[in-house]
């Protein structure tokens, strides 16, 4: 296996330059007081999705009460206070810089009775009612697996909710914090269906921790088989010295076969490669299952 001093291949090493557009949007983020899971999570992808004028907020404050090992995401016992005026800057926001196509996610709060749940709803709903145009996806926590809580968040409107698988089963324990599992995620999911049949569900994985392609191959399967709709796959680039190091590079050819497995079996849409991630180009693929050029 290989060690944490790997070189970044040259697929790796190609960044595209920032707009004034990025600066309009960190502008606004900063001046209204909200986080973006961009920053949060040193995602690779910020310059372009911001300057494209795609982002994902981050609610709930900035500290995770999980300590996932792949995660750049500050954590600790107890997180910060429910801002309750939260949910409408992140609608104004939406509203300020135009979005069309609007991601809402949160660090995770064990440390509240519901979970963080109907925070989460509320925003969707001002967004829906500030924003009656505007498409929202909600990257969502596991509630710790509390599925009247999930059918709050369900109940608010999202047109997608993603939830993370994140990686393979047997890397699971070591990747995601203890609180978290491959089989609750997968409950998750197929919830969600579940309540409500018609909505888009998505999830994600990342590669490059240590697991084997049929490994990838059979989770892909799993997640097909419960009903989910879009799937992206993207690279592990390890963002601090506390968390895992990188045990491979993931070649492009590798990230094309898993992409044409996974539309092969139905999924109505892939984004796999190196750097993306969950919510990367969400909206094109979004109006790819949803019938509308966006």
């Amino acid at each position: 296996m290989q060690g944490p001093s790997l070189e970044k291949p040259a697929w790796l090493k190609v960044r595209l330059p920032r707009t004034d557009r990025y600066g309009i949007v960190k502008e606004t983020l900063s001046e209204m007081g909200l986080n973006s899971v961009c920053a949060s999570s040193k995602c690779p992808n910020a310059f372009e999705c911001w300057d494209n004028g795609s982002l994902t907020f981050m609610i709930l404050g900035k500290v995770c009460t999980r300590a996932c090992r792949f995660c750049a995401v500050e954590h600790g016992r107890y997180g910060e206070e429910v801002d309750p005026k939260e949910p409408y800057r992140v609608a104004e926001a939406a509203k300020r810089l135009g979005l069309s196509y609007i991601i809402i996610t949160s660090v995770d709060r064990d440390d509240l009775e519901d979970y963080g749940a109907m925070h989460f709803a509320s925003c969707i709903k001002e967004v829906k009612e500030q924003n009656p145009s505007t498409r929202a996806e909600a990257i969502i926590p596991d509630f710790c697996g509390r599925e009247d809580l999930l059918l709050k968040v369900i109940e608010a409107g999202p047109d997608v909710i993603t939830h993370n698988i994140e990686t393979v089963e047997r890397l699971t324990p070591l990747v995601r914090d203890h609180r978290a599992g491959f089989y609750r995620s997968m409950g998750v999911l197929k919830s969600v269906k579940g309540f409500k049949p018609s909505i888009i569900t998505k999830s994600s994985m990342m590669l490059g921790l240590g697991e084997e392609e049929e490994e990838v191959k059979e989770t892909i399967r799993r997640l097909r088989e419960i009903g989910v709709d879009l799937l992206t796959l993207g690279q592990y680039l390890r963002p601090g010295e506390g968390s895992m190091p990188v045990q491979r590079y993931v070649h492009p050819e590798e990230f094309e076969r898993l992409r044409e497995l996974a539309l092969s079996i139905g999924f109505k849409a892939v984004a796999a490669g190196p750097f993306i991630r969950s919510s990367y180009h969400a909206s094109k693929y979004f109006s790819r299952v949803d019938g509308h050029d966006r």
